[in-house]
């Protein structure tokens, strides 16, 4: 099954996806009316807007540096997970999705990476928590958020995870026990963006990775292709790389050329053609 991610209503319905992904909320705080015909997808925890307006929802670390889009390693500004009045916004937005479709995405959910998040709110709420490890005590709170939000979700509840399957990465990084959220997830997606896909080896390794992850959990994941300005060839390839492992494989932000490359795929699978680049050319 193909799908697309994007944030134009009408793409939703073209006949070359089973499935349309229709951003309601973004990492720039922009914000839409959910649509009864898509499965509509929120950025949770990353906000540019909402950290802007509000210094005070950011996360910072123990020195107190910022998860903004102004550091090195993000690539938008990160709300801190534990902010109440932050995730009730959410829980909201959540319940005006599933009753426009009962389908919903949740992306960017988590801490934003290793030492995050270190405010007067967090270390209160870890001193009072049952947990002795600041780790457990993370992925409980994002444990908790998903599972509020999954009891609004009466259809398919979608989870966005960091495309790092190596064994203890994302508990460490963003506090997602894969386990736990388990219980309220019914697909996982894994984003894999690459500009030009000139080589796909490394797609074949993170997909593997992720199915050796996955699996025992019984819950299946889909892959994500970046399809802005990507040679067509190439998308094709990286989706024959991709499908292998992911039960679903969905194209971000350019439906006419992943239509084209669906539509493309289809005819060489008629015809017996493939248009795989060589893995090991840079």
């Amino acid at each position: 099954m193909y799908g697309v991610v994007t944030r134009n209503a009408e793409e939703v319905e073209w006949s070359e996806f089973d499935v349309g992904f229709y951003e309601v909320k973004d990492v720039t705080g922009r914000a839409a009316q959910p649509l009864p015909n898509a499965v509509n997808m929120i950025s949770c925890f990353g906000d540019n807007a909402a950290v802007d307006a509000d210094r005070d929802l950011v996360a910072v670390d123990g020195d107190g540096t910022p998860a903004t889009r102004e550091q090195p390693y993000f690539d938008w500004s990160h709300v801190c997970p534990t902010n109440e009045q932050y995730r009730a916004g959410l829980l909201e937005i959540v319940a005006d999705c599933a009753a426009e479709n009962g389908d919903v995405r949740l992306d960017d959910v988590g801490f934003p990476r290793e030492g995050y998040c270190r405010c007067d709110r967090c270390e209160r709420r870890f001193a009072g928590s049952d947990h002795e490890d600041r780790l457990d005590w993370r992925a409980s709170e994002i444990t908790g958020f998903v599972a509020d939000a999954a009891e609004r979700i009466p259809g398919r509840t979608y989870l966005t995870l960091y495309p790092d399957p190596y064994p203890g990465h994302l508990f460490g990084r963003e506090g997602i026990d894969v386990e736990a959220l388990a219980e309220y997830v019914d697909e996982f997606v894994v984003p894999l963006y690459d500009t030009a896909y000139a080589t796909t080896y490394w797609l074949e390794t993170i997909a593997k990775g992720f199915e050796s992850l996955l699996d025992p959990y019984g819950i299946p994941f889909s892959i994500e292709l970046y399809a802005v300005d990507v040679d067509l060839d190439a998308l094709v390839g990286a989706t024959e790389v991709v499908e292998t492992y992911a039960e679903d494989v969905y194209f971000g932000y350019d439906a006419s050329n992943a239509a084209a490359a669906i539509r493309r795929k289809g005819a060489d699978e008629r015809s017996g053609v493939t248009h795989r680049p060589d893995s090991g050319s840079e």
